[in-house]
């Protein structure tokens, strides 16, 4: 896990080593234990390097690394299959300097090209300039776990794993207004129809499972998806045979996690994601894993007795930290600024505090439960794309599933509107959105300026015929990416690497060849993981029906009067942009918990930090 950045240009007065070192300055914490910086013979590409030494940690694996004189490369992240890779390379004549992954994934490009990516399971971001061909080829990891920025103009490319090292770098760091107005009005932190988009005009995102290869002579960028998920096959499996292999992509991806030359932890929140990663690591032998959680004592939502049975189940030493709203507030720019971008709410922050316990532990790798609700249908949103899909075909099977939710004590409308939405996804879908869009206009806060300059809805939601289309569109298109984001920065911002199982494509794949059932079935979300993982942990945790996480008490926290005053010059902040309207600050301000709908004064403090602060 590292920073990286660069400059490509067709002029070698661009390529300043003293800028690519400013750019990697800006993410030193990405890196905190070693620099390198790196100019071609062309000088037509300048790359920069901050290491975070985590397999390999000797002088062989620093980079920039170089191959045959031709190829120099990059990386952030890593190949967690690079044992397995390096062995089929070295039968194919190839050998090696260092025992380090980036080595591998530099030797596979030699050997297979951009096809090397299909045979990559790891989370990276990385960067191989080709002194010969004078091209740079960008690539990001199947899910976007790790982060990777470009901005072009007429002579130069650049490019970073987070955007403060652009404009260090002198890219105009200008706000994006039309996804701010989606953001202060639904919530979006992301284009749906877009992955390109970032909340800053001209600096763009290489979408994740994607590829980019930049000639340096013509300026031209050709981009590539290379991989995706085939959807409406469902193949045709015994329960018992889709819990073994399962339990076996899940295990498999866990062990392959596990391999560092660095002390490794893991987050855990009490909830069955997180225990169950916990659970597979001990069940690999490591009895020495020490777990770091956020817990809010007195709070309702507080998750300490459900990491107690954990703890209690497997002998794990469990440290925990409790965040506060003075923290919150001591360490708001700091926030802000490693975030770059507006984030959802309070929980944000507890992750962070986390990952910061972890680091001080001396942990540089942690392991967390993320993807799962994506992947198997964690969220109760998900109920009613299965009921609708169970309706078309099975009736019967229908109103089971209903009676079965209902006896967990799951209360969802199921009304002739959602009989209507069954029959006609399409027709639902489109009234859906223009209602969504109708409100998001009529949004009282804004300034009819705003409104006229960056009121376009990018509210998008398809008509899902297939709970599996469901979670394709937050696997892939909305929702997953963003959580990413959150992990990815404050991990960094403490130089931890984390790393998420459940994101594995093996496993992926497998459980999207799945049908429905063995995600949702009698009333029970991730119906697949809880009996997996039924003989390694507690049923308070195998068969627990509430969802919590990470929350803190965000209601609470917004009424503490040096917040309510953050809030005021935020608003002051967004109208001096002609955000907003000036009526706003008369109105009261509506402490909404971290998961609530329409908490538009969060957004608000949010967007003027992250998007207008001075840091």
């Amino acid at each position: 896990m590292c920073g990286i950045a660069g400059i490509i240009a067709s002029d070698p007065a661009k390529v300043h080593p003293g800028i690519i070192k400013k750019m990697t300055d800006e993410i030193a914490h990405r890196g905190p234990d070693g620099e390198g910086i790196w100019i071609s013979r062309s000088g037509l590409a300048g790359l920069g390097h901050r290491r975070l030494s985590i397999i390999d940690p000797g002088p062989a694996a620093a980079q920039p690394m170089q191959r045959l004189d031709r190829y120099t490369i990059i990386h952030n992240g890593e190949l967690y299959n690079y044992i397995e890779i390096r062995h089929s390379l070295l039968q194919k004549g190839y050998s090696f300097g260092s025992r380090s992954d980036t080595e591998v994934i530099l030797a596979a490009f030699d050997y297979y090209g951009p096809q090397c990516l299909q045979h990559f399971d790891g989370m990276f971001a990385f960067a191989i300039w080709d002194e010969l061909e004078k091209k740079l080829f960008l690539a990001r990891d199947r899910m976007g776990e790790k982060p990777l920025f470009f901005y072009q103009d007429d002579d130069r490319f650049l490019f970073a794993s987070e955007m403060k090292s652009l404009w260090v770098a002198g890219v105009p760091r200008e706000v994006n207004k039309k996804l701010l107005f989606n953001f202060l009005t639904i919530g979006y932190t992301q284009n749906p129809g877009d992955s390109a988009e970032t909340f800053y005009s001209g600096i763009l995102k290489l979408p994740a499972r994607s590829f980019l290869l930049y000639d340096a002579i013509t300026g031209q960028a050709e981009q590539e998806v290379y991989w995706d998920i085939a959807l409406g096959n469902p193949g045709d499996i015994g329960e018992e045979e889709a819990i073994r292999q399962f339990r076996e992509l899940l295990y498999g991806s866990v062990s392959r996690r596990l391999r560092s030359d660095a002390p490794i932890g893991a987050g855990i929140s009490g909830g069955l994601d997180s225990s169950s990663i916990v659970a597979a690591v001990l069940q690999e032998g490591d009895s020495a894993l020490r777990t770091f959680s956020a817990v809010f004592p007195g709070f309702e939502k507080d998750e300490t007795p459900f990491i107690r049975l954990v703890t209690d189940w497997w002998p794990v030493r469990n440290d925990f930290v409790t965040p506060t709203v003075d923290g919150l507030i001591d360490e708001w720019e700091k926030l802000a600024k490693h975030q770059e971008e507006p984030f959802s709410s309070t929980s944000i922050y507890a992750q962070f505090k986390v990952y910061e316990l972890g680091g001080r532990a001396g942990m540089k790798v942690m392991l967390d439960g993320q993807g799962a609700d994506e992947l198997l249908a964690g969220y109760h949103k998900y109920y009613p794309w299965y009921w609708q899909e169970l309706y078309r075909k099975d009736p019967k099977a229908c109103r089971r599933e209903l009676q079965a939710a209902r006896n967990l004590g799951i209360s969802r409308d199921w009304s002739w509107k959602n009989k209507v939405a069954a029959m006609l996804p399409g027709y639902s879908a489109i009234l859906a959105t223009r209602q969504r869009i109708h409100h998001q206009q009529r949004n009282e806060d804004l300034s009819k300026r705003f409104l006229e300059e960056a009121g376009v809805s990018y509210y998008q939601l398809p008509h899902f015929e297939s709970l599996d289309g469901g979670l394709y569109y937050n696997m892939f298109t909305n929702g997953l990416e963003e959580l990413l984001r959150y992990a990815d920065r404050n991990s960094m911002a403490h130089g931890v690497e984390v790393r998420l199982p459940f994101l594995n494509h093996k496993l992926i794949e497998f459980v999207f060849s799945l049908p429905p059932h063995f995600k949702i079935r009698d009333g029970w979300t991730k119906w697949l993981l809880r009996k997996a993982m039924e003989p390694a942990l507690p049923s308070g945790i195998t068969w627990r029906k509430d969802k919590t996480g990470y929350e803190p008490p965000q209601r609470e926290w917004m009424q503490h009067p040096v917040l309510v005053d953050y809030i005021h010059e935020a608003k002051k902040t967004l109208i001096s942009e002609s955000i907003l309207r000036p009526e706003v600050t008369a109105k009261k301000n509506r402490p909404l918990d971290a998961h609530a709908a329409d908490n538009h004064d969060w957004r608000q403090l949010v967007s003027a930090a992250c998007l207008f602060g001075k840091y």
